[in-house]
């Protein structure tokens, strides 16, 4: 009998997210019958406060586990039984599984964002970096940065407690001084080998740039998170420039090959995702 998967994904304004395709093609190539649907609080007109009832419902429809995203990563935390030793560290929630009748927070953005950077960027600088954004896909990025190297990280964010409270997060898993708060962004990114983008500015929805051009330099790096559309404003910026770039596409990607092993049980073909990624947005 094949193996039977129904996952979902919860969060605002997600028609456009590449995530069910890629988690059905894998099932359908491993020989699986899996359902994957968007819970989209925007076309269902709700609100994050729906949460509670959401996770509800999913469990009493039988899912098999759900994906969270923007803006329910951390408003997830309260309402599950237990966290991955990742989830945890970094104070965010991506991959929610049912086991025994308890919820378990997993986080593979952090992962996800990690091999993305390797495969494209191993070879940069690295001492001090820029990052937009301390929400939960922040989070997770912010831990990548420092466990593959960065030495310093200046976090920016439009509410500062926050970015001081992620900043303190850090240094408590890797050391004082590591990251901190930004102030001022001029002089941040004038010593910046390189730039991450983790807020939602950049998307189709909220299409801008979160830096000002004139701040890029063509001796720095930029990433992004945002893959809808691939090549952000920028992104745009910052190759017309002549930067190293790291789009989104790649983290959407290897979190949901770990999702999809979180999910499944079985291991995911990541070269095999990846091609079906980049073949959907050709």
């Amino acid at each position: 009998m094949k193996t039977r998967i129904l996952a979902g994904l919860i969060g605002a304004g997600i028609q456009a997210s590449r995530t069910p395709a890629l988690h059905e093609h894998e099932g359908d190539a491993q020989g699986m019958r899996y359902l994957y649907r968007l819970i989209d609080l925007d076309q269902l007109h709700l609100d994050s406060s729906a949460l509670p009832d959401l996770l509800r419902a999913a469990e009493q429809l039988n899912f098999t586990g759900l994906n969270i995203t923007y803006p329910c990563k951390q408003l997830i935390l309260p309402l599950l039984d237990e966290l991955s030793s990742e989830a945890k560290a970094i104070g965010a929630v991506n991959t929610v599984i049912w086991r025994d009748g308890r919820r378990i927070g997993h986080n593979t953005d952090c992962l996800g964002f990690a091999e993305g950077f390797r495969r494209v960027l191993s070879d940069t600088a690295r001492k001090r970096v820029v990052q937009m954004g301390a929400g939960g896909a922040g989070a997770a990025v912010a831990h990548a940065l420092l466990a593959e190297g960065v030495e310093q990280l200046r976090i920016f964010d439009v509410d500062n407690n926050r970015a001081q409270g992620l900043a303190d997060n850090l240094n408590h898993h890797f050391g004082a001084g590591r990251a901190q708060a930004g102030s001022d962004l001029t002089s941040a990114m004038a010593e910046a080998d390189g730039l991450v983008n983790t807020t939602p500015v950049g998307m189709a929805k909220l299409p801008g740039t979160p830096v000002p051009p004139a701040l890029l330099r063509a001796a720095m790096w930029v990433a992004e998170i945002v893959y809808f559309p691939l090549e952000t404003e920028l992104l745009r910026d910052a190759r017309a420039l002549g930067c190293r770039t790291l789009d989104g596409g790649h983290m959407a990607v290897f979190q949901a090959v770990k999702a999809f092993e979180l999910l499944t049980g079985e291991v995911a073909d990541a070269e095999r995702m990846l091609k079906h990624f980049q073949r959907m947005n050709n």
